[in-house]
């Protein structure tokens, strides 16, 4: 199968998802009619669906830290203790899951690739502010499927580059996109990741601090929320915690993020009460 071809005043540009619904589908006999990159389907959901929940997403000094848990559940049952929830976007951005674990997992992928189809069209780097509308386009075009039960909530955050700075931005289920001023979490465990980086966060955190804080963020959401899953001290399995700076997307190491907890559950052990 060769590249498509379209005539001028007819391209789609450098939209990937435009692409997709532009190019019949081609099978070895016959083509196919064109597929969307979101097709609603018609049945109902099976229940339970595994979910991923509580992602977190906080400013610091050289750029934003963002960080999620590794469980998914399936109704009161834990289905994966090791899930991945924050991905690099591109190089200076990162992108959170929370809600149904598929289609979000597949909508990071189709993201990852409409940022990187349109840097190879236009030859240069989307906006931030960009990246964020076409995040929320994809969240908009997923209705049909969060009204199933299949709702998918990302957390978006990057370093803008013209404004040599980290920005954030949340969505909900419409497609709606709103910038944060100083940090952001969203998932079932996200009130009590937000209260406690409210209660922490100051204006040009260190990378340290900031990564300290946004560990405790998950720490106190775990505690309060069973859908979030803790640091597994018995598994050596870790939330994810990454940074993008004007370095670009950094991923902590893993022997990093233990230590900060092992550090932390010291500090809250206080040992058996009298």
């Amino acid at each position: 199968m060769g590249l498509p071809l379209f005539p001028p005043g007819d391209d789609p540009g450098p939209s990937f998802a435009a692409l997709v619904r532009r190019t019949p589908a081609q099978s070895p006999s016959q083509p196919g009619p064109p597929r969307a990159p979101y097709a609603p389907a018609a049945p109902s959901p099976p229940e339970p669906v595994r979910h991923g929940t509580t992602v977190a997403a906080l400013r610091y000094a050289e750029g934003v830290v963002m960080a999620g848990d590794r469980r998914a559940t399936e109704g009161n049952l834990i289905a994966h203790r090791g899930i991945e929830k924050v991905f690099p976007a591109d190089r200076h951005s990162a992108v959170a899951i929370a809600g149904a674990a598929g289609p979000a997992i597949e909508m990071v992928k189709l993201f990852q690739t409409q940022l990187e189809h349109y840097e190879k069209v236009e030859g240069v780097a989307l906006s931030l502010e960009g990246k964020a509308n076409q995040l929320g386009q994809m969240v908009r075009e997923h209705l049909p499927m969060a009204m199933q039960g299949l709702a998918v909530v990302p957390l978006f955050a990057g370093y803008d580059l013209r404004r040599g700075s980290g920005r954030i931005f949340t969505y909900d289920v419409t497609g709606g996109h709103y910038e944060e001023a100083d940090h952001g979490a969203t998932g079932s465990g996200g009130r009590d990741a937000r209260t406690t980086i409210k209660l922490g966060w100051t204006p040009g955190l260190s990378r340290d601090a900031a990564i300290e804080l946004a560990v405790r963020a998950l720490y106190e959401a775990a505690d309060e929320d069973s859908a979030t899953g803790g640091p597994d001290l018995v598994r050596g399995i870790f939330p994810v915690v990454a940074t993008v700076t004007a370095d670009g997307y950094d991923r902590v190491g893993d022997v990093e993020v233990a230590e900060r907890f092992a550090t932390l559950v010291a500090r809250h052990d206080r040992g058996p009460r009298p």
